[in-house]
């Protein structure tokens, strides 16, 4: 009897089962018909010539059918909610926390970066600076220095320093002439004193030679006091040879226009 009151229902899933079956395989038959005319629609499509025109118009075509085809598909399609459990919600946290953790390494990479260059720029500015430093010490000291010895450079100091010069110089000078004149009197002896001249009125007069010396000096001083008018006279008192001796070796020069007139070349000039 048990089996007896199995069995309706038994076959009631027999039918159910069967009836699916059919109804998948009449679904494949119906997708596979629709797959062969897609299939000979572009056989169709890819035999006929088109232009550039034509065939960018027929791909932009297609894509703007492929995109309506998938925005209906998405259109039709429900979206799934997600339950918010404690696992799911656990999930998405962590998901959330790595793709934090992921954006702050990758920005404490780049603030390290920076922070590494930051520092070189500041150690050569450091450089910098310290070398700078260093200048204006320096320059300072020297500033210091040259200001105390301005200072000390007083008038009265000045005054003095030249004195001192000058009195070297006249010092120099006496030592040059003494020089000099002991030079001339053992190379260039005193003429004798008395010499004997017929003057125009035939009376002898007595005449007082000078010496080498003292011609230099006569000549020395004239171009020094009167610079524009260095000529001297040849009085009778200079020796002829001498003055020959001055006038043969370049020391004294004759005057153009008065031959008894002579001057000491001016070898200071």
């Amino acid at each position: 009897m048990n089996q007896q009151d199995l069995d309706p229902d038994s076959t009631t899933d027999v039918g159910d089962v069967t009836n699916t079956e059919e109804e998948l395989i009449r679904e494949c038959e119906e997708m596979w018909k629709d797959m062969e005319e897609c299939q000979n629609k572009l056989s169709l499509i890819g035999t006929e010539t088109l232009t550039d025109s034509n065939a960018q118009l027929s791909l932009l075509i297609m894509q703007v059918k492929c995109l309506t085809a998938e925005l209906s598909q998405w259109q039709k399609k429900t979206p799934e909610i997600i339950p918010l459990t404690e696992d799911v919600l656990i999930t998405l946290g962590k998901e959330e926390f790595q793709k934090l953790r992921q954006d702050l390494e990758m920005v404490l990479s780049t603030m390290e970066s920076k922070n590494e260059k930051l520092k070189e720029d500041l150690e050569r500015e450091q450089r910098w600076l310290d070398e700078q430093q260093q200048i204006m010490e320096s320059l300072n000291v020297l500033h210091s220095e040259l200001k105390n010895k301005v200072e000390t450079f007083s008038e009265s100091r000045i005054f003095n320093e030249l004195k001192t010069k000058m009195l070297n110089v006249k010092e120099y000078k006496e030592k040059l002439l003494s020089t000099l004149g002991k030079f001339l009197e053992d190379h260039f002896p005193v003429p004798d004193r008395s010499v004997k001249k017929k003057k125009k009125n035939i009376q002898e007069s007595t005449v007082q030679l000078i010496t080498l010396h003292e011609m230099l000096e006569i000549l020395i001083n004239r171009l020094f006091d009167v610079p524009h008018d260095p000529y001297v006279k040849i009085s009778d008192s200079f020796w002829p040879p001498y003055v020959e001796l001055l006038l043969r070796n370049g020391i004294a020069l004759r005057h153009p226009e008065d031959p008894t007139r002579i001057r000491l070349e001016a070898f200071h000039q």
